[in-house]
């Protein structure tokens, strides 16, 4: 099922939706198809906002339905934060090692057990028509107080789900998609995506 954009140009989240979405057989198209098309700004107050926010504008421009998200760390001790800032945090869009220590910084006099912490996501799926629809996904854990595995991106390195002993960056890629934010949220998509494809001539 290839009538589907993906809104994102995110090498680690095209990978990890792909991955995803494989088994329902949906093989999203790529934004590097419309090199063109600009970056959508994200000026919600909400992932779910966001990720409408690229889903609407994405499927308006290339007329396919298309599918987005916004995800993000939300910390206990940080009343939410750095939430829909997750990815800009430190100041710069994208800047992995800098938003991570940050946020460890910020921790540095917080007792381990006020540590807690949650990805959350929020993915979306509009049709050409406006026809929409977004669903969230959620794991709760705790921070480390430093990073820990290889794998994955973000913050997963001081991420560990409750019930785990180890981050979603020491897990293998099956793992983490098993229970991260990103695969709930799109798992639960899924279906109701299906039905929005249906309404595309």
């Amino acid at each position: 099922m290839n009538a589907v954009v993906l809104a994102t140009r995110n090498p680690h989240k095209i990978r990890e939706l792909a991955r995803i979405l494989s088994p329902y057989g949906i093989d999203p198209a790529s934004l590097d198809d419309w090199p063109d098309l600009p970056d959508v700004a994200e000026t919600g107050t909400t992932f779910a906002e966001n990720a409408l926010l690229k889903a609407r504008a994405v499927a308006s421009a290339t007329g396919m339905v298309a599918i987005a998200d916004d995800s993000g760390l939300v910390v206990d001790a940080l009343n939410g934060m750095p939430g829909v800032l997750s990815a800009r945090w430190a100041g710069r869009h994208g800047d992995d090692a800098a938003n991570l220590s940050l946020v460890l910084a910020q921790l540095a006099d917080v007792d381990d057990s006020r540590r807690g912490a949650a990805f959350v996501c929020a993915a979306a799926a509009v049709a050409p028509s406006g026809e929409s629809v977004v669903v969230e996904g959620r794991v709760d854990g705790s921070l480390l107080r430093s990073a820990r595995g290889s794998g994955g991106f973000g913050y997963d390195p001081i991420f560990v789900p409750s019930g785990e002993t180890r981050t979603t960056a020491e897990m293998s890629a099956q793992e983490k998609d098993a229970l991260s934010h990103r695969g709930k949220a799109f798992r639960a998509l899924v279906p109701r995506l299906t039905e929005l494809l249906g309404t595309v001539e």
